[in-house]
């Protein structure tokens, strides 16, 4: 069974084409990082030390102080006037709580979305919570447990934990010291100490996780086209699939179309001549004596196409010379980009000839059955 997976993936040797990697992510099967969600609840931490848990503590010491200061004025049952009611302390006391936690949450929530967003791609999908049997299998469990992606993910949490752990014995060594050493320090100080030491720390595990979490998005990346690799007969079987789509095929037929009506457009200027029917059709051929071994043709079309053609043309101050029997001839038998074939030189060379002498101003009558057109529309 094994030898059989192994022989499956060395077949898969293609990159994944649009529409296997559209079908992964319909499926909820996107590239997703642990180390992304581990660095952004550390960077949570770290703007929630320094920048909430100040203004927090000096409410927090507002408050309680003024909860205790009057903490002989509370009444349980029927007491004297004046005296606090134990249920507007603890209102009061529930609802500071409440705007302390709340910022706190909302810091660590804005956290978790841009730890979702800077990965690139989210993906709801119901077919990810489709309960699988094969979930349950005790010897898919072992395989995964073992495979080489579990492998490495057990070596980063434990490299993570031996170095954040090292940070932290290094800090709580200096905290220590700190304290013993300091000749005014007072209890009120510890609660600044402490936030110091600890953004210092989270500061110092950013700096750690951030190349860490880069390379685990990127490596993550990879493993996932790589696990949606084809091989050349998924490839092919999707490709007939896809041609035996009428709608696909229509659209990817139109899509040549354009293309190649684009590329005839920009090909008219670089045309000797034009020759037209002559308004019909419209055949562009390019010759340039001492490179070509024969006129080509650049561009051709008919009706709607060939008037563009002839627009263009004249836009661009390409000769346009009508020669009717020629046009038809020219337009049935070639296509776009080939030769003009041998039995047809002749009639094509005069009418080159006489283009070229035109533009060495030297009048003469046209080819036999031809008309040089001028501004004709």
């Amino acid at each position: 069974m094994a030898e059989g997976d192994e022989q499956d993936k060395s077949s898969k040797t293609e990159e994944p084409t649009d529409k296997r990697l559209k079908s992964a992510r319909e499926k909820g099967d996107v590239p997703s990082s642990r180390e992304t969600g581990n660095m952004m609840s550390v960077f949570s931490l770290l703007l929630i030390v320094v920048f909430v848990l100040p203004v927090v503590a000096g409410r927090a010491m507002t408050s309680l102080g003024q909860v205790f200061s009057g903490a002989g004025q509370v009444k349980i049952g029927q007491g004297s006037a004046g005296a606090r009611d134990i249920g507007d302390i603890l209102s009061l006391l529930f609802g500071e709580i409440a705007s302390w936690a709340a910022p706190i949450f909302g810091v660590m929530l804005l956290a978790a979305l841009f730890g979702v967003l800077i990965q690139g791609e989210t993906v709801v999908s119901s077919e990810r919570m489709k309960p699988k049997l094969s979930k349950l299998s005790p010897l898919a469990g072992l395989k995964k447990m073992f495979s080489p992606g579990a492998l490495v993910e057990f070596a980063k949490s434990i490299t993570k934990v031996l170095v954040i752990g090292a940070l932290a014995l290094w800090v709580a060594k200096r905290a220590v010291t700190g304290i013993w050493q300091g000749e005014n320090f007072l209890p009120e100080h510890i609660p600044s100490y402490a936030a110091h030491w600890a953004s210092w720390l989270l500061s110092a595990a950013m700096v750690f996780l951030v190349p860490i979490t880069i390379g685990d998005i990127i490596w993550k990346r990879f493993e996932w086209r790589r696990k949606l690799r084809m091989s050349l007969k998924e490839i092919r079987d999707e490709m007939k699939d896809s041609e035996g789509d009428p709608q696909i095929k229509g659209r990817r037929t139109e899509i040549a179309r354009q293309r190649a009506r684009q590329r005839m457009v920009q090909a008219v200027p670089t045309a000797s001549v034009i020759v037209t029917n002559p308004t019909h059709y419209a055949v562009a051929l390019k010759y340039e004596q001492g490179s070509d071994a024969a006129p080509i043709c650049v561009a051709k079309g008919a009706d709607a196409v060939a008037a563009r053609i002839r627009q263009i043309a004249r836009e661009n101050e390409v000769p346009i010379v009508e020669n009717k029997p020629l046009a038809r001839t020219l337009h049935a038998t070639i296509d776009v980009d080939d030769t003009v074939p041998v039995e047809h030189w002749q009639a094509v060379a005069e009418i080159i000839g006489y283009v070229m002498d035109l533009r060495r101003n030297i009048r003469r009558a046209p080819p036999k059955g031809s008309v040089l057109r001028v501004d004709e529309e």
